[in-house]
């Protein structure tokens, strides 16, 4: 470009070789990249900008792992409800030769409980990695909340929103990026896994918060339970696409619902939809769905959740 970019018109369609990343043969190769979204690059600064781009096929139909172009449809014909999103991504760290950084070598650290928004050195692992992740979405114009230590030693979990329709995973993909990008410079691998080590530790999900324009108004909870009941009645659907592996972390255990049963509550963090204390009591807000993993495309995730409770009647 030989200026500034400003709007993603001024972006062109380009390719790459889909063979390599498989998702095109070597017969046929090349996937066009369609511009969707631009950010402010931390990494060089000045003018350069990051692009997040959707997949298409030569014939113009979109790639099979562009679930963006399905989700912005669903999202345009439900604009005027305005649904809102805030995603809260946990991960894990490990070292190059794969044992979770931090944690002695060859053994374990003390049992979990004191990691939990920790302080403190044994308690916390990484965090100047994890400062400069949040300063990198903070210049880039990623639309992240918050981060916090998690249960686990050496999980951590960051939060991007409230984000209003498709802008909610373009969010999400991008401060996944920059986290990885961040990363590879400590020489830090980052796990989605959502359950990276088996036994008395804690998987790591993507929990879902999820409100509409009348929830969020006074009066809302009306809506609030109307679509926990919708998603009550699609529980098997939504767990297809919440995430590989999921099945591992939706034990019942570890603050989570089991993966065959639907459940809600009020502060239940072992259910599958948790309202928060305080929009129960002031009667509006919004609803957590803790059923996601770590590893979902969040387009695939916040456009079911539109269907269901808005698009489905």
């Amino acid at each position: 470009m030989s200026k500034k970019v400003t709007d993603i018109g001024q972006l062109r369609i380009w390719d790459f070789d889909g063979s390599s990343t498989n998702q095109a043969p070597g017969t046929d190769s090349d996937v066009y990249l369609r511009p969707a979204a631009i950010f402010k690059d931390p990494f060089r600064g000045g003018d350069n900008i990051l692009v997040l781009a959707e997949t298409y096929n030569n014939d113009g139909t979109p790639n099979r792992t562009n679930y963006r172009h399905h989700t912005k449809k669903v999202m345009d014909l439900a604009k005027d409800v305005a649904p809102w999103f805030g995603l809260e991504q946990e991960y894990t760290l490990f070292d190059a030769d794969g044992s979770p950084y931090g944690w002695p070598k060859g053994g374990f650290p003390g049992p979990q409980g004191p990691y939990y928004c920790g302080a403190g050195t044994g308690k916390v692992f990484a965090r100047d990695l994890i400062e400069a992740h949040y300063r990198a979405c903070l210049y880039a114009g990623v639309n992240i909340s918050g981060i916090n230590a998690e249960v686990m030693p050496s999980q951590w979990e960051f939060q991007v929103g409230p984000c209003e329709g498709i802008s909610m995973g373009d969010h999400l993909w991008m401060a996944r990026y920059l986290l990885v990008r961040i990363a590879e410079q400590w020489g830090v691998k980052v796990s989605f896994h959502p359950k990276p080590l088996s036994g008395d530790w804690n998987g790591a999900g993507c929990h879902t918060n999820y409100s509409t324009k009348a929830m969020r108004e006074p009066g809302g909870m009306k809506f609030i339970d109307e679509a926990i009941e919708k998603l009550s009645k699609r529980h098997a659907e939504h767990i297809a696409v919440y995430g590989e592996d999921n099945d591992l972390r939706l034990t019942g255990r570890h603050e989570t619902g089991h993966i065959g049963d639907f459940s809600s509550g009020v502060a239940n963090r072992g259910a599958s939809i948790r309202v928060p204390r305080h929009v129960a009591a002031q009667g509006y807000g919004y609803l957590e769905d803790r059923r996601p993993a770590s590893n979902i495309d969040p387009y695939r995730v916040t456009g079911i959740i539109v269907e269901t409770t808005i698009l489905d009647k």
